[in-house]
């Protein structure tokens, strides 16, 4: 048997299930996160709107350092976790990553 040849056993009606439901999900996920997206901001503007307000009424002092610096933190902590490989989980999930981001584009673009 000849070392360098490769046998591939790929299955391709797997493949295409894998892709195509990755591609559901990422269609339906972004969908949605553009929604919350689109939520949240609309709330983190009005809760400051609203600290703005009553500060300016010296009902509330706000520490406007303090409150970016908490976010600066938790952003932080984030970054901080170690990854797996990252060559064993590209590969690995590969097929339906490649239909999740398809979806997940269209769904976000058809928010």
């Amino acid at each position: 048997m000849d070392p360098v040849a490769l046998q591939l056993d790929i299955d391709f009606r797997q493949l295409g299930v894998e892709a195509g439901s990755g591609a559901l999900i990422g269609a339906l996920i972004g969908f949605a996160a553009k929604k919350v997206a689109k939520i949240i901001a609309v709330l983190v503007g009005i809760e400051l709107a609203l600290f703005k307000f009553l500060e300016s009424r010296e009902i509330i002092t706000v520490d406007w350092d303090k409150l970016t610096s908490g976010m600066m933190g938790a952003s932080q902590d984030a970054a901080s976790g170690t990854p797996p490989s990252w060559l064993d989980t590209i590969l690995s999930t590969v097929s339906v990553s490649a239909g999740f981001t398809g979806g997940f584009y269209v769904g976000w673009r058809r928010a």
